[in-house]
Order: structure tokens, then C-alpha cells, then sequence
């Protein structure tokens, strides 16, 4: 049974990565996810991240965060929100693309 739960993980990550990088090269996809990170969503206003170049000091400092390399916890956060921190998914303030994104491009760039 677990076998097939990490293979359906695998599958939908896959599909994910086919899908934006079909349209968009991977580059686009980062930059994207930079601009949704800085601009759309403005994660930069609370946390640090330096690939984003931002410097706030509300939520956690995610380049020292082990979890901020972990896609599905990233998700999770910007899906459901934690504290203060909105729930962008809930409340409708990213598409589900747009969370896909921006989790991806920071579980990517967090701490290097």
C-alpha cells in the first residue's frame, strides 16, 4: 500500500512538471514564482528569502528553514495559512497554479 501512495506522489509531481514545463521553460516557471513570491502575493513584506532578494522580518526566515525545501509543506502554508500568515488557497488569493508556482520556486531556492 505505501508503495502505491509513493507512487501516486511521484505521478502527481510529474504531471505537475510536465505541465508548466510544456508551456513555460523552468526558467519562466522561477521567475514566475519569484513575482508571485515579491509581487502577487507578497511574501517578501514577512519572510527572507535572498533568491527573491527580500529582507522582512514577521514570518520565519525561510533559508533557515529546512521545511521551506520541502514542496508539500510550502503548499500547505500558502494553501491553509498559519498564524497571521493568510491562507492564499482558501481565501482565494492564488489560483491553485499560482500556489503550485510559488511553492515550487521557494522549496527550490530556500537557503542557497
Amino acid at each position: 500500500m505505501a508503495w502505491i501512495l509513493q507512487f501516486r506522489n511521484i505521478t502527481f509531481a510529474t504531471l505537475f512538471i510536465v505541465s508548466i514545463t510544456s508551456s513555460h521553460s523552468w526558467g519562466d516557471v522561477m521567475k514566475q514564482g519569484m513575482q508571485i513570491f515579491n509581487e502577487k502575493a507578497g511574501c517578501a513584506a514577512c519572510h527572507v528569502l535572498k533568491h527573491a532578494g527580500s529582507q522582512g522580518n514577521i514570518g520565519p526566515n525561510l533559508d533557515y528553514s529546512k521545511d521551506s525545501q520541502n514542496v508539500a509543506y510550502v503548499k500547505d502554508m500558502v494553501t491553509n495559512g498559519l498564524g497571521v500568515m493568510p491562507a492564499f488557497g482558501k481565501d482565494g488569493i492564488l489560483t491553485p497554479e499560482e500556489i503550485d508556482i510559488v511553492s515550487n520556486y521557494v522549496a527550490k531556492v530556500a537557503g542557497k
